[in-house]
This record gives structure tokens, C-alpha cells and sequence, in this order.
């Protein structure tokens, strides 16, 4: 599937506080980590998905001219700010978990360094993509280890948020244990 535009898909304050740093120059190199800090249903474990999408989400991320109009109308970014945003191109580094891999409480699924102004507005989406399709992934493993050899299908589209949210979590599905499609399912006997 192909990305959405999700380069405004982030806390107002995340602009606010990135144009903030552009402003005074900061050139620091920020480092921050996604991990959870504990397991809400007392599962023990998660299982890691959504890096796909954060790769290609960080790769792609670009502002275009209606992104910064509107931001622009915003009264709160400095031109210059916003001329640096015309031109965005992430240059930090991202290190991560691989997908389907099982994790645990305060370990870090994602790792990222960049100069602050680039890593300020990664934050957001970053956490959407990895918290949902890993909790998708984490519930998928619970029950097929319950199910104990039975294949289990996804049907998580027919109550999504969203053709995305359908899509994605279907695959965070598979990536936690979910047959692919029906064709795999009827070829097993029960």
C-alpha cells in the first residue's frame, strides 16, 4: 500500500518546538528511544511491528507548498523556518528491533539520532505506527499460541478506523501469526 501524505501528522508542538530550535541556531544531535514501559494486560511480551512503515515514512517525509501555507497561516513559524521545511530531508540515523520480534517493558523498540530540528518532528507519527501495529502483532501472538496449532485469520478491517488502519493492522496480523488469506486457511484441516 502506498504511504500517505502524513508529513502535518504530529502534535502542533512538535512544529512549534523544532522552528523553536531552527530559530536559535541549536545544531544539538537529539537522541530519543519508543519502548513501553510495561505490558497493560499482563501478557509479559510484545511483539515489534510498524517498522516498514516508519522506514518508508522517514525516507519520503517532505513538506510541500500546501503543507507550508499551511503552516504558514499559523502566524507561529519563522520564514525561514519554513524555507527550511520546503526543502526537509531527514539526515539522522534510525536504528530498530526487527519487526516480529518479541520485546519487553523499557526496552527500545526504535532508536533515534538526529539534529534536534529533524528528530522533533519524527516523534508523533513514529509512536502512531509502532503502538498500533504492535499492539495488533502482541493480541495476534496471545491467540495463536491459545489457539495451539489452529490457524487463526484476521478480521480486523470490518471494524477499522480507516482503510489504512485496516491494512495495517492486517499485517501487523500476519507479522504476529495470522494465516495470510483464506486460500491458506481452507488448506488446513481443523
Amino acid at each position: 500500500m502506498k504511504q500517505e501524505k502524513l508529513e502535518l501528522l504530529a502534535d502542533f508542538y512538535e512544529f512549534t518546538m523544532s522552528n523553536g530550535y531552527f530559530e536559535k541556531g541549536n545544531k544539538d544531535i537529539a537522541y530519543f528511544d519508543i519502548f513501553f514501559r510495561n505490558v497493560p494486560d499482563k501478557g509479559g511480551y510484545a511483539i515489534v511491528s510498524g517498522l516498514e512503515q516508519i522506514i518508508d515514512f522517514v525516507q519520503n517525509l517532505s513538506f510541500d507548498k500546501e503543507n507550508i501555507e499551511y503552516l504558514r497561516s499559523q502566524n507561529m513559524f519563522s520564514e525561514k523556518y519554513l524555507e527550511y521545511l520546503s526543502n526537509f530531508k531527514f539526515t539522522g540515523d534510525i536504528w530498530a528491533i526487527p519487526e516480529g520480534t518479541v520485546v519487553f517493558p523499557n526496552e527500545p523498540l526504535v532508536t533515534v539520532r538526529a539534529p534536534i530540528v529533524e528528530a522533533q518532528l519524527l516523534e508523533t507519527t513514529l509512536l502512531v505506527m509502532i503502538n498500533h501495529q504492535s499492539l495488533i502483532s502482541t493480541k495476534t501472538s496471545r491467540i495463536v499460541r491459545a489457539a495451539k496449532g489452529r490457524p487463526i485469520m484476521e478480521f480486523g478491517a470490518r471494524r477499522a478506523h480507516g482503510v489504512s488502519a485496516a491494512i495495517y493492522g492486517a499485517r501487523a496480523a500476519v507479522i504476529g501469526g495470522a494465516v495470510r488469506n483464506i486460500m491458506q486457511f481452507n488448506s488446513k484441516r481443523i
